[in-house]
């Protein structure tokens, strides 16, 4: 199970989308998982909070196009919450609240801005805690069941490291991926279309983060897709042969595996023994331009328009941080100082940090209490070198455990009673 990251600037739930009506017609049976049923509102609301949180437009033609894929998820997540039950793991109500605490932290709410915020897009509570709850209960899974498994020896570090020397002056790329997973050939067109369609909805302005934690089927989908460093033998073909094509920034075609489809997107590039990207240390300044409580499509489009203004004109991080400051009653105004790269999500936001020089600003980045301006305001890069014998060994085991993660959840579907009815 991918280990998440520290995580200062996310935008999980990020969009500014008009609120959906709730469905009137009776809600009926979508599908049946053993002794569970998922309701087609259950797939509604589901669809609403995906739509928002990856910048989807939230439109019948997307819906159509997403719901089977977002059926698929949440029959994995009775899965999940069957097998924690079966071993006797439970998620109490204090671990769900921590956790929405940190998103709404996140996001730049206020204690109970989540709660507003769901509210006002007619998405029921319960949609996101149900989410949350399985998320928490699968990862108690995989470490009850599986950390006795991986173990990494010295000569494994040994061996990694030798590599790493071996390979000084070959390139690296920091990967992220979402993988959609193909369980048999006659889905191959379906998974098509819909890795067609993330790419699409990417490049028009979703948050390729947000879309790997809600689309993708690797462990890794709970780090927003991020795999680390590779080089492209470590890949494979057919992803190191795209890997070795792109440059930092760029985001792949769809890429078919036996095992299903891929779609990356390269961080950033380095040479192992050379400087380490990761290990920059960026200061940065970010004000929220809040949107009032209620806010009419109007009153949302005035804040990003102020937005964009300051985006475009302000010269200095002091500049920036004033207009919150003065403004009555004041934005919301966030410094950090010195953060390592590496610890910054999502992938794309840290590639796009890296990539700006210093008073540069980025556009308007929706979320859910407003757009957001954020200015690097300093950046000291770091000296080169090789990582630790920790590090390797962290890397290894991740990377070993998400692998017999996935195998797990591969059993738990082929033994399980699914009937999918609509």
């Amino acid at each position: 199970m991918s280990r998440l990251l520290a995580c200062l600037l996310l935008l999980a739930l990020a969009s500014a989308l008009p609120a959906r009506d709730a469905p009137a017609q009776e809600s009926r049976i979508a599908a049946v998982v053993n002794n569970d049923i998922i309701t087609t509102d259950d797939v509604s609301g589901r669809l609403a909070l995906v739509m928002r949180s990856s910048n989807i437009p939230d439109t019948p033609d997307n819906e159509q196009r997403l719901a089977p894929r977002i059926l698929r998820q949440m029959i994995d997540e009775k899965l999940q919450m069957q097998e924690a039950a079966k071993l006797n793991l439970t998620v109490s109500d204090q671990e769900v609240n921590d956790a929405l605490a940190a998103l709404e932290q996140r996001n730049n709410m206020p204690k109970g801005g989540l709660d507003q915020f769901l509210k006002q897009a007619n998405i029921p509570r319960a949609t996101l805690v149900s989410q949350i709850t399985a998320s928490i209960a699968w990862g108690k899974v995989v470490r009850n069941q599986l950390s006795g498994e991986v173990s990494v020896s010295d000569e494994e570090i040994n061996q990694a490291m030798a590599t790493i020397k071996n390979d000084a002056g070959k390139p690296q790329s920091h990967v992220a991926e979402i993988f959609l997973a193909m369980d048999n050939p006659s889905q191959d067109d379906e998974i098509q279309r819909l890795a067609d369609r993330l790419i699409t909805q990417i490049r028009q302005g979703a948050n390729f983060s947000s879309v790997a934690q809600q689309f993708s089927q690797s462990p890794s989908a709970a780090a927003g897709g991020d795999i680390g460093w590779l080089t492209p033998s470590q890949l494979g073909s057919p992803l190191g042969d795209a890997v070795e094509k792109m440059k930092p920034g760029e985001m792949s075609y769809p890429l078919r595996t036996p095992a299903g489809y891929y779609i990356l997107y390269i961080i950033d590039r380095r040479t192992p023994g050379a400087t380490n990207v990761d290990d920059t240390r960026l200061t940065v300044t970010q004000v929220l331009f809040p949107y009032p409580p209620s806010a009419s499509p109007a009153e949302r489009q005035r804040m990003q328009n102020e937005a964009a203004q300051a985006s475009a004109t302000v010269k200095s991080c002091g500049e920036l941080a004033k207009i919150g400051n003065t403004h009555t009653p004041p934005y919301p105004v966030k410094s950090a100082d010195a953060v390592r790269a590496g610890d910054l999500n999502p992938p794309d936001l840290r590639a796009q940090l890296l990539q700006m020089k210093v008073t540069d600003t980025t556009k308007p980045m929706p979320s859910p209490a407003g757009p957001i301006v954020i200015m690097l305001c300093a950046r000291q890069d770091p000296e080169g070198g090789l990582p630790s014998r920790d590090q390797l060994e962290d890397t290894l085991a991740r990377q070993r455990l998400d692998a017999l993660a996935r195998r797990y959840m591969g059993n738990l579907r082929r033994a399980a009673y699914i009937d999918i009815r609509g």
